[in-house]
């Protein structure tokens, strides 16, 4: 089996979502060759409609505040469309995760109060002392989020191969006027996601729990 195949499985694998960090800001030059990877992601017709808003140490707080101050006042606005519902599986998925993490964390489910501050971490990232705002351009609807999404995906296993913690935040694209007005965007930019990272804090015990993955019967069908 080819030895590419065996390294990238290995990061695939080993990647989860860093819910907590040092805040030991990384390198400029770290970043660069995480952004130079990422930059090799697919893309429709080479379209690359990814744009991206890179934040560092005392900016990534003040757009934290920003943004925390959005969530608490209710200024809640996406983009894109959320899901219009989480049934069957998906819905199935979606609850081992939160359960894997609130037992992590000790959080009770009849905690409201707890589960709330947890919530907010959405938009503190975590603690992250960098944070990545993914944006594409409104003409090329659901084609240029899908491409974000490839975008995303690279950036993610980039982060993993330099050892550093990441998490892709959809959370952030909930309050996207609050992120338009702090980053000064035109309204022809959509927001997408946002994606922190820095180095992860291995002894918090939000980095110490993991979803399981769907076996391939599960999702593939032979034709």
């Amino acid at each position: 089996m080819p030895a590419d195949y065996d390294h990238l499985l290995r990061l695939a694998a080993r990647r989860h979502s860093c819910r907590a960090f040092t805040g030991r800001v990384v390198p400029r030059v770290e970043i660069e060759r995480m952004l130079t990877l990422a930059q090799h992601a697919a893309s429709w017709c080479n379209t690359q409609p990814w744009q991206v808003a890179v934040t560092s140490g005392p900016t990534t707080t003040a757009l934290a505040d920003r943004l925390t101050a959005a969530a608490l006042a209710g200024e809640r606005r996406s983009d894109l469309p959320r899901p219009a519902a989480y049934t069957g599986i998906y819905r199935d998925r979606r609850r081992e995760a939160g359960h894997g993490l609130y037992a992590g964390l000790g959080i009770d489910r009849a905690d409201g109060e707890a589960r709330t501050r947890q919530a907010l971490e959405n938009f503190r990232f975590f603690g992250a002392p960098h944070t990545a705002i993914v944006t594409t351009d409104r003409d090329l609807g659901t084609y240029g989020a899908v491409d974000c999404g490839a975008y995303v995906a690279a950036l993610l296993l980039a982060a993993e191969s330099l050892g550093l913690g990441a998490i892709a935040q959809a959370a952030i694209a909930t309050v996207s006027d609050a992120v338009r007005e702090f980053l000064e965007l035109p309204e022809s930019r959509l927001v997408v996601c946002a994606v922190s990272f820095g180095y992860a804090d291995e002894e918090h015990p939000a980095n110490r729990f993991r979803v399981g993955r769907a076996a391939l019967d599960q999702v593939v069908t032979w034709v």
